[in-house]
């Protein structure tokens, strides 16, 4: 995406939600081990990029503006991702339980998104309702979103720091 689009913070990560969602779908209906490696590092890449402009971004503008257990509970979800995505990356679809992590990184997504989107108790309606500033927020995540994806598909991935173990990097 070009930094030069107009997206409020919620209407950009909400359109990395949908992404995410249909790759994990094209991930299900795969066949062949090509296509789903291609298809895994593709979502290990948008998960990747996502969690970090929440974390660097979306996430501190948030603090002391929507529920404390939320954001904790956000902070956790991204780390058990983190944990999942890494595994994936260092493996292969010839690996047993394969398909496995990436179902269940799937399924904790879409429980991850359904607490983030919830309408009125959702981190996103609590975040508008506390009067954030959207645009300004979307302008910030939108840029660093176009310098990690440039970075990450020149030197691959980063190693996953989990926040919610001291900023700890998994080996």
């Amino acid at each position: 995406m070009a930094t030069s689009e107009k997206f409020d913070a919620v209407a950009l990560l909400k359109a990395d939600h949908r992404k995410v969602e249909d790759l994990f779908a094209q991930f299900e209906a795969a066949k062949g081990d090509g296509k789903k490696k291609a298809l895994a590092e593709k979502i290990c890449m948008e998960l990747t990029v996502h969690t970090k402009i929440e974390e660097d971004i979306f996430y501190p503008a948030c603090e002391g503006k929507v529920e404390e257990d939320l954001l904790k509970e956000a902070y956790v979800e991204h780390d058990g991702a983190k944990v999942l995505i890494a595994e994936i990356e260092a493996g292969g679809p010839d690996d047993e339980f394969y398909d496995a992590k990436v179902k269940v990184l799937s399924e904790m997504i879409e429980h991850h998104v359904k607490e983030e989107e919830q309408r009125v108790e959702g981190m996103f309606a609590q975040a508008k309702k506390a009067g954030l500033d959207m645009n300004a927020l979307g302008d910030q995540m939108a840029a660093e979103k176009e310098q990690l994806i440039a970075t990450y598909k020149s030197g691959g991935l980063p190693r996953p720091e989990v926040s919610t173990l001291s900023g700890t990097s998994l080996a």
